[in-house]
């Protein structure tokens, strides 16, 4: 049999012929495993065929052989990504704001080439129903690649950050001022990313947006911060912070319904200590940063749970309560 133009392509285009149109629920005679060799103009006997679907091993996938009837049948059980898995990373996809609706699409895409023909169309029916806002910022890979080289790196980045006007237009803060911070980690809370950095002129930590900065550039000059970064945990930093608002690290004490034991561990983890108040509430101390935001969570959890010290704190969550109240009269 005459080899066709592409035979050193033999082992891939088989490794995608059996990974595209198989699956659990699909398989392949041998003809069909030929024929479509044969459209990249590889040619294949059934015997060198043989050996080469056990070599796709190699690949990372397992091919499996049945008979049914006359006919012999093939089909992968095994492959880098199961289905479920790739559902998941496709649901992650479409919920990070912080990725724009373009380059969901071209992700998915790339992920729809670790599943069959057939699995493909089950991605694509997940990304339908998302419609989720997304970022408009199609910088966002790059933004997140020069701030982890500027981290490698260990140096200072400058940029300028941007926010939405009453006109629904970007622009950017303090009149096109750049920013300069000492970046040291990248989080992600609810469906945005931030940059977590040593702010150079308030002397401080920050976050940022990341789909909000733009004209990233990274100076030649060393990071600062180190000593306050030492000792930093960016989990707990998480938990303190409320929608990544900012603010005093403070210890509160909290009065809280038995009920709601699964919201306060889902929130701080369970490595707090929780002591009866009574037959129906608990109490716990948890360190937090106070904010607005954190007071719109207690808010949020009604008459479940008693913010009860530190009392300068106490005195100011009653005036912001107060505040909004008269919002309304």
């Amino acid at each position: 049999m005459s080899k066709g133009k592409n035979q050193k392509l033999k082992l891939y285009r088989l490794y995608r012929f059996l990974l595209r149109k198989t699956d659990e629920n699909h398989s392949v005679t041998m003809k069909q495993i030929q024929e479509g060799l044969e459209q990249y103009d590889i040619i294949a006997d059934r015997k060198s065929l043989y050996d080469d679907i056990e070599t796709t091993s190699f690949f990372g996938i397992k091919v499996e052989g049945y008979k049914a009837g006359r006919n012999y049948f093939y089909k992968v059980v095994e492959k880098p990504f199961e289905l479920a898995e790739l559902k998941l990373l496709v649901d992650a996809i479409q919920s990070a704001k912080f990725i724009s609706e373009k380059k969901s699409r071209g992700l998915i895409k790339k992920l729809e080439e670790f599943a069959s023909e057939y699995e493909a169309k089950e991605l694509q029916r997940q990304v339908v129903i998302s419609g989720r806002v997304k970022t408009m910022n199609e910088s966002i890979y790059y933004n997140v690649d020069a701030i982890h080289r500027a981290i490698d790196q260990n140096r200072r980045i400058l940029f300028q950050y941007w926010k939405w006007n009453l006109q629904k237009e970007m622009v950017p803060k303090k009149d096109g001022k750049f920013y300069e911070v000492s970046p040291w980690a990248l989080c992600w809370d609810n469906a945005n990313y931030y940059l977590i950095a040593f702010d150079e002129e308030d002397q401080i930590i920050k976050h940022y947006r990341v789909d909000k900065m733009k004209q990233i550039k990274a100076k030649e000059d060393r990071r600062n911060g180190r000593e306050c970064f030492e000792q930093w945990d960016v989990a707990e930093y998480m938990k303190r912070s409320f929608g990544m608002f900012g603010g005093e690290t403070v210890l509160v004490k909290l009065r809280v319904k038995n009920e709601l034991a699964g919201v306060i561990i889902d929130r701080f983890g369970k490595d707090i200590a929780i002591h009866p108040a009574d037959d129906n509430h608990f109490y716990v101390h948890v360190y937090v940063n106070v904010s607005t935001q954190f007071y719109a969570w207690i808010v949020g959890l009604g008459t479940g749970i008693e913010l009860v010290g530190p009392d300068r704190i106490r005195e100011d969550f009653s005036e912001y309560m107060e505040a909004v109240r008269q919002m309304y009269e």
